[in-house]
């Protein structure tokens, strides 16, 4: 069986790996799957700026239809915002037409449950095997689709309620990424008082993510120095992530955001457990500054659904990664990068230090990153060889704690990814270099 679903639902190229026929399979099986109990299952459907949106929505629409469910159309509006509106209405599902910071040939669609979560696995593997097998399902009458009238205000009624204080005197340069927050980001943070400046907010169908956004900054680096702003922000094609930049123009990145986010939440006593979920990639800096404030962290793999499932498991309000994704389940189930915007700016306000002083509170250590090829059916046998085992003990027992090693396999390539994290980027280099090498002597390439 072929794999639908990565770990932010199905995603590809459009017409090519990800067709309108898909798309019209997606939607019988979800609105089969999820709406199980329900008499008309109701799903809400939501898209950024793609010019394959319309398209796949109105084929996801066709196939929630042919099964007798409601499809609810919200336009182009931020993924969060899916989740938030899926639960507002009581929804039985959400979907969200979007390839994230991906460029503008690729689309995604992705699913939530009606309580605004990512759906599990074994959810997402009932509907894919409904749609890879061709199951029959049952098709029913009475399906209708229907538009929401101002959804947006559901969404922003909502995460306003994370913030007690407006951002008046503060000058704000937002990029947009020409994706799902362009329409209503800029008015909403003026309507806080903030003084917004925008860029990447002419979305034509192609441009979204292009030279713009969380994953190309350095326009929103520029901007915010010539015009001698506070901040800047910049989220990505479907709003999920947040990253900012300092009044100099330096990036503050998810680790950053989180450390200022997390030693706030721990000084109000909010965070929960005094406890942040990171992934394993995040800086060790993140860990040392955490540490300083009295939180400790939790570490998961890659993505943002490990970040969530961790949350949910330890009972954790705060988690994240180094891209921007922030969750803050106090106010939203999913990364959302508005909600993270609105707590940085308070936290701005709030503390009287400047954005440089605050990005500098947390020392990003370097990382070095050298890759050992080793055939796909070994990268996992250097956690039973004494030799590596012990050469990787005996690195971080020279570092005292002021640095780490991290193994990874590379989950598409045959090659094993050593990175290496401390405060001599010479040393680093050597150490990480003669560790790929004696992974390579002793797995054999």
């Amino acid at each position: 069986m072929g794999k639908l679903f990565g770990t932010d639902g199905v995603r590809g190229v459009y017409e090519k790996e990800l067709t309108l026929d898909l798309a019209y399979g997606l939607g019988q099986a979800g609105a089969s799957v999820l709406g199980r109990n329900a008499h008309r299952p109701k799903i809400v459907i939501g898209m950024d700026t793609r010019e394959s949106g319309n398209a796949l929505e109105q084929a996801l629409a066709r196939g929630i239809v042919a099964v007798g469910g409601e499809a609810i159309l919200v336009g182009v509006l931020p993924t969060p915002a899916i989740a938030v509106i899926t639960r507002e209405i009581q929804a039985d599902a959400g979907v969200v037409i979007s390839a994230s910071h991906n460029p503008f040939q690729f689309n995604g669609i992705k699913f939530f449950d009606g309580l605004g979560f990512k759906l599990p696995d074994a959810v997402e593997d009932e509907i894919e095997t409904i749609v890879l097998e061709k199951q029959a399902v049952e098709l029913k009458g009475g399906g209708r689709i229907s538009q929401l009238e101002k959804p947006e205000d559901l969404y922003l009624n909502h995460i306003k309620q994370a913030v007690k204080s407006d951002f008046s005197g503060l000058k704000v340069v937002m990029d947009c990424a020409n994706g799902a927050a362009y329409a209503i980001a800029p008015a909403f943070f003026r309507s806080l008082g903030a003084d917004v400046v925008v860029i990447g907010d002419q979305p034509d169908g192609k441009n979204i993510n292009a030279g713009c956004g969380s994953t190309h900054l350095q326009p929103l680096q520029h901007r915010v120095v010539d015009e001698k702003a506070d901040i800047g922000i910049a989220f990505d094609g479907d709003a999920d992530r947040c990253l900012a930049v300092d009044n100099v123009g330096a990036i503050i990145d998810g680790d950053k955001i989180m450390n200022l986010i997390g030693s706030s939440m721990k000084a109000a006593n909010t965070l929960k457990k005094d406890t942040v979920v990171v992934t394993v990639m995040s800086n060790i800096g993140l860990d040392l500054a955490l540490n300083a404030a009295g939180c400790k962290t939790v570490k998961t793999d890659v993505g943002d659904r490990y970040v969530l499932e961790a949350m949910v498991a330890g009972d954790y309000n705060l988690g994240g990664e180094q891209s921007g994704h922030l969750i803050l389940l106090d106010h939203n189930t999913t990364g959302d990068g508005m909600l993270t915007a609105m707590i940085l700016l308070e936290l701005l306000k709030q503390d009287g230090r400047d954005a440089k002083a605050l990005n500098n509170l947390m020392t990003v250590y370097p990382q070095i990153l050298v890759n050992a090829r080793v055939e796909n059916k070994k990268k996992l046998d250097y956690l039973n060889d004494a030799e590596i085992q012990r050469r990787i003990q005996e690195v971080e027992a020279h570092f005292h704690g002021q640095g780490r090693v991290l193994i990874r396999p590379s989950g598409t390539e045959p090659l094993v990814r050593v990175m290496i994290e401390g405060q001599d980027q010479n040393e680093l280099t050597t150490i990480a270099s003669e560790l790929a090498v004696l992974i390579e002597q002793r797995l054999g390439c």
